[in-house]
């Protein structure tokens, strides 16, 4: 089953945010959203989509897939997905081992699992592992607002739309008590974004926001690679300790947990190798007793892909939702209802993307 043919189509669309917010879109102050969308085709007529990070790198991460990764993969079997993961990563290893090639050679991955399923004629969730959840429960992630009254409106919304956990960006404590008042007793999540240089900042955070119920605190330190920091915040915290969304693959992962730097992994479909990269990075995961819960702040077959690995996991953990709307959704039936993301039932990733 040869591949035919590789394509990108950049999807774009204006954010429009369910509760208002004063202050852009995120750290990136972003007024809408780009997603690179891949499709690969085969020689007997299937295809399949696979999605590569991201956000304002978008094009970059297209330009590698034009240029460099897609007419690498004409020729080569589809239902090879783990040797062509290989030969890509291999190939083009001299140009990084994270960044727009890796975001690339991920999307190739997504497509051909889609292909796979569709190829089998069962949804990639039944494929993985014989489709154990129909739904999958999923949290909240804000976006960055830097203003308490935007935080705790878009806290409150987030609870009425019945999500049962929510994750802010916010670094400002007078942000955090303004949603922790807003959420009543739902557990928030923290994403730092790498904000503190050194163990001591962190520790001091930790300190403040410990007794909030707080599920973890995510990528305090600088840099993320910092793994001895990690793992100094980690026994001292008093809060679970997330990361992994900024690492360069499973080899990355491998090193974290040996440090003994998390409680909880964050591996991303669209940077580390697409299902793939899942995979191998659950499987990790699990032999070092650390939770797994997927990176997933997109809206394209990524978030797709991502959805299908948590309904086949063994260990049930939800999945990453943008609090975001889009005008133009990239799958407008790929929505959160009480909390929780219905898993597609038709083959491969169950659902064709609207250009």
């Amino acid at each position: 089953m040869k591949i035919t043919r590789v394509e990108t189509h950049l999807h774009r669309s204006d954010f429009t945010y369910g509760a208002g917010a004063s202050s852009g879109g995120g750290n990136l102050r972003l007024a809408r959203i780009d997603t690179l969308l891949v499709r690969v085709e085969t020689e007997n007529g299937l295809h399949g989509w696979g999605e590569g990070f991201g956000f304002t790198l978008a094009q970059t991460t297209q330009d590698a897939v034009d240029r460099l990764i897609g007419p690498a993969c004409l020729g080569q079997d589809a239902r090879d997905i783990a040797g062509i993961g290989r030969m890509l990563a291999r190939r083009f290893h001299n140009f990084g081992r994270n960044g727009p090639v890796s975001f690339g050679i991920s999307a190739i991955d997504i497509a051909l699992w889609d292909i796979a399923g569709k190829a089998a004629g069962v949804p990639l969730h039944v494929l993985l592992g014989n489709g154990r959840r129909a739904q999958v429960p999923a949290y909240a992630s804000l976006l960055r607002y830097g203003v308490a009254e935007d935080v705790a409106r878009n806290a409150a919304e987030a609870r009425r739309r019945g999500y049962h956990e929510i994750k802010l960006h916010e670094v400002d404590l007078d942000c955090i008590r303004a949603a922790r008042a807003a959420a009543g007793d739902l557990p928030l999540m923290l994403d730092i974004n790498c904000a503190w240089d050194g163990v001591a900042p962190a520790l001091e955070f930790c300190a403040a926001v410990r007794g909030m119920n707080i599920g973890w605190v995510e990528e305090p330190l600088w840099p993320p690679e910092d793994f001895s920091d990690f793992a100094a915040v980690r026994a001292e915290a008093g809060v679970p300790i997330a990361a992994g969304e900024n690492l360069g693959g499973a080899e990355d992962f491998a090193r974290l947990f040996a440090a003994g730097a998390v409680d909880v992994a964050q591996p991303s479909a669209t940077k580390h190798g697409g299902v793939s990269g899942l995979l191998r990075v659950a499987a990790l995961a699990e032999a070092a007793g650390v939770r797994m819960v997927p990176h997933s702040p997109y809206f394209g077959p990524g978030l797709l892909a991502t959805l299908h690995v948590l309904a086949a996991a063994d260990q049930p953990a939800p999945i990453e939702i943008y609090f975001a709307d889009l005008a133009t959704p990239v799958f407008p039936a790929l929505v959160a209802k009480d909390g929780k993301v219905a898993v597609p039932s038709g083959p491969g990733l169950g659902m064709e993307p609207s250009l």
